[in-house]
């Protein structure tokens, strides 16, 4: 793991930036995933934890997604189309980055396949992320960019917008000739990446249940 992506790993999964805590956020993903919305109380029930706590929590985290009704439908994984696909137990989901696709396998267990488009040469890109390891990826070549901005206040506008999928390191010169502290890596390294994450957010939510102030991406 190069420099940037190590100290990228610490920060998105320390209290610098705005987030749910994982005792809340992997339950809503858990929730999220069986392709619904979800209802503040139905997230409470799951967490064991008052519905107006869960509420003041959420409501400290501005990139959180609802619909009409005010059921999330989105933190990370959402049900709103994106640039990248997650299907996962044949339930059609989207993601808020690519590296969020190469994440949300290892904390909610389970296979999945990733369908993206490279926002420069608009090539897609197909990964198939097998129990612990990714098992396939179209082309082969690809490789996924990584940001590490000043500000992490909004994660999605400041992370997650920039992390893309490319078909090679060449198709995302143009990326990085934009983003100068931006840097690119194959998707097994990005694989390695996210589950070194995820392995971390698993920890902290098993250690500190009573805690609803932050988390990851």
């Amino acid at each position: 793991m190069s420099g940037t992506a190590e100290e990228l790993t610490n920060r998105l999964n320390s209290a610098e930036r705005a987030g749910l805590q994982p005792a809340l956020w992997l339950p809503l993903m858990k929730l999220l995933a069986e392709g619904e919305p979800v209802a503040i109380a139905e997230l409470a029930a799951a967490t064991g934890r008052p519905t107006e706590d869960v509420r003041q929590a959420l409501a400290a985290v501005p990139d959180t997604e609802y619909d009409e009704d005010g059921r999330i439908v989105g933190q990370g994984l959402t049900l709103r189309a994106t640039r990248h696909r997650f299907s996962v137990d044949g339930v059609q989901l989207y993601t808020w980055c690519a590296l969020d696709t190469l994440l949300f396998p290892a904390l909610l267990d389970k296979t999945a396949v990733v369908e993206s488009v490279s926002p420069t040469s608009g090539t897609p890109v197909r990964v198939r992320i097998g129990a612990d390891a990714v098992a396939d990826v179209e082309p082969a070549t690809a490789v996924v960019s990584l940001v590490n901005p000043a500000d992490m206040s909004s994660v999605r506008s400041a992370f997650c917008n920039q992390v893309h999928f490319f078909a090679s390191a060449d198709d995302a010169q143009p990326w990085l000739d934009n983003h100068p502290g931006g840097e690119v890596l194959s998707v097994e390294d990005a694989y390695r990446l996210a589950v070194t994450m995820a392995t971390s957010m698993l920890e902290q939510g098993s250690a500190s249940p009573g805690d609803t102030s932050e988390g990851c991406c």
